[in-house]
């Protein structure tokens, strides 16, 4: 079996090995443009050695963000910041990814400092949508329902957000299905209680999900993986489970899409998540085994030995690290180091690395 610092050939792409920065919100946006917070963040973490690295959730609609401060790619004029990113993490030696999302129900609230309460339109807000009118918990915007017209223009925007992103210089698009945002808010019976063509069977409820993958996969390159980031649980009975996230990404494989991305959670306010270490592992080994796709495993993924163990044993063919990251931007090159399998070190750092240390 590989082992975490092994290469990982996607597509046209080889990885140069198996550690990824997973997406993560900052909040830290004005009208969805990247500025000097973005480039400190992002490329720090490449210079730390990522083999690639993730923007946050980049919002494909204005409506469609989390928050005000969110990233955007709704706008040709959000190119040329992102591009600067993609450039810098580059040169650095990894590869630029982009999570395109559109937060459905979940939007208009305000950032996890300023307690996610929903944001009014004099602080700068809208009116969210999703699939129906019920919001996510007491304190969030209703949304207003989509009618059946409605959902085609979401699919064009997911498709023409990864144009953009094509443009910007990225190398991997992840689809963001996850976490109770818009997609996962079709995919998930407890949400879903539309009766038109997006609603009601599971070929219904996956139809958003699968329209978007391929209005994506067709104006992304063949050279150039997909992912898709999914919520293999909604940790509630009666909603999205693990069997059907196996099937789903069955079909997410037959569309081109290259890693299944297991994350868990974030439908339903009153979910009851059994949390631990490596705790959504379990959903990327089983979906990797029965649906025969790659996939990559997140979530309280803290040691060097943690992450080499869940490639060794076969579990995922990648980790994605989040808050780890956030607490070391450094982590790829000292988990390197410590696993014997030292990775290249940027020259200016030379000074400072153990004896015999590469540089780049």
């Amino acid at each position: 079996m590989p082992h975490l610092f092994d290469p990982l050939p996607l597509r046209g792409l080889t990885l140069a090995h198996r550690l990824l920065l997973s997406p993560m919100c900052q909040y830290s946006s004005r009208d969805g443009f990247a500025n000097e917070w973005h480039q400190v963040h992002l490329q720090s973490r490449a210079v730390g050695g990522a083999a690639i690295v993730f923007t946050e959730a980049t919002a494909v609609t204005a409506e469609g963000r989390i928050s005000p401060q969110d990233l955007g790619i709704w706008s040709d004029d959000h190119v040329h910041e992102l591009g600067r990113i993609t450039r810098g993490v580059r040169g650095q030696q990894s590869v630029a990814g982009i999570q395109l999302a559109h937060a459905g129900r979940k939007g208009s609230t305000a950032p996890p400092w300023d307690g996610r309460a929903g944001v009014g339109t004099e602080e700068g807000g809208w009116q969210p949508v999703g699939p129906t009118s019920q919001p996510f918990t007491e304190g969030y915007p209703v949304p207003r329902a989509l009618e059946t017209g409605e959902v085609p223009p979401i699919v064009d925007a997911f498709a023409v957000a990864a144009r953009r992103a094509l443009a910007a210089g990225f190398e991997v698009a992840e689809v963001h299905a996850a976490h109770g945002y818009l997609i996962h808010q079709f995919l998930s019976p407890l949400i879903n209680t539309r009766t038109d063509r997006y609603g009601g069977s599971f070929e219904n409820r996956t139809r958003l999900c699968l329209e978007i993958v391929d209005g994506v996969r067709a104006v992304w390159p063949e050279r150039l993986p997909l992912f898709v980031r999914i919520s293999a649980t909604d940790w509630a009975p009666g909603g999205w489970d693990l069997d059907q996230s196996v099937e789903l990404s069955r079909l997410l494989r037959t569309r081109g899409v290259d890693l299944v991305d297991c994350s868990s959670g974030g439908a339903v306010p009153h979910a009851k998540v059994v949390i631990g270490p490596g705790y959504q592992v379990p959903f990327a080994d089983r979906i990797r085994r029965e649906a025969n796709i790659a996939t990559g495993a997140v979530g309280m993924i803290t040691t060097a030995v943690q992450a080499d163990q869940i490639v060794r044993d076969g579990q995922a063919d990648c980790v994605l690290l989040a808050r780890e990251m956030l607490r070391d931007p450094y982590f790829p090159m000292r988990a390197a180091q410590e696993l014997g399998h030292p990775l290249p070190w940027p020259r200016q750092y030379l000074r400072a690395a153990p004896p015999k240390t590469p540089s780049r």
